[in-house]
């Protein structure tokens, strides 16, 4: 009997690399829980904004003072949900706010899954009825996080003054994947001698016609602007 002819090598070479397969298989597993999330939130009146940017950008920093303004206004129930690889910080800092926080430890990896997201949530025993307002603060990282959907309303992505003006232009994928950029730490662009025009430009280059906001967490600049288009989006 002759032997079995092998695998030709045209059918080899179409074949979906293993990894590629496996990647594929992890994305449509959460675009498709991400979407069911989504319509949940929705249903239930739940406006959710997801933040994402590079370690040190002071991204803490700001949604603490975003929840506070907002609990200063009153008549919003808002949550958080804090991504880190370990430790409690800032779940602990976002906590001072008076806002009910819950943190992820992703142990290994470097971003947030929707699953990690729909699991946070039910081990808090929120009740999305419940919630005007859930902001979701990736993992520091400006690469990993553009590829996954968490269900959210609106992506933030964040740049601080102190990364360079070029940023946008080194990460073009995540600025494609948000809806608004903030740019971070205002109060030391004079002594970084930081180009607002021309970070401006690298964020329109990028994204055209992209929302861009300047801000100081620390001495308040822009902030009233952005909570006010921020409680517009989510009215």
């Amino acid at each position: 009997m002759p032997p079995e002819s092998p695998t030709p090598a045209s059918d080899s070479a179409v074949a979906k690399p293993r990894i590629l397969e496996v990647r594929t298989q992890i994305l449509k597993k959460n675009d498709e829980l991400a979407r069911d999330l989504r319509d949940r939130f929705r249903a239930a009146g739940c406006f959710v904004v997801s933040l994402v940017s590079s370690p040190g950008t002071g991204k803490t920093e700001f949604l603490k003072q975003t929840l506070i303004r907002l609990q200063e206004r009153g008549g919003l129930k808002i949550a958080a949900l804090v991504g880190d690889l370990r430790t409690d910080n800032d779940a602990a800092r976002l906590a001072e706010s008076g806002v009910d926080v819950r943190q992820i430890e992703t142990g290994t990896m470097c971003h947030l899954e929707a699953d990690m997201v729909e699991r946070a949530i039910e081990e808090a025993s929120w009740d999305c009825d419940d919630l005007d307002l859930l902001f979701v603060e990736n993992v520091g990282n400006l690469v990993c996080p553009s590829g996954f959907d968490l269900g959210e309303d609106l992506r933030l992505v964040l740049v601080s003054t102190t990364e360079g003006e070029d940023k946008p232009l080194k990460y073009p994928t995540i600025f494609n994947t948000a809806d608004v950029a903030v740019i971070t730490k205002m109060d030391l662009a004079e002594v970084l001698e930081y180009d607002a025009e021309k970070m401006q430009n690298s964020i329109q280059d990028v994204r055209p016609g992209m929302r861009a906001f300047e801000v100081s967490a620390k001495s308040g600049q822009g902030m009233d602007e952005w909570i006010q288009w921020l409680t517009d989006q989510a009215s």
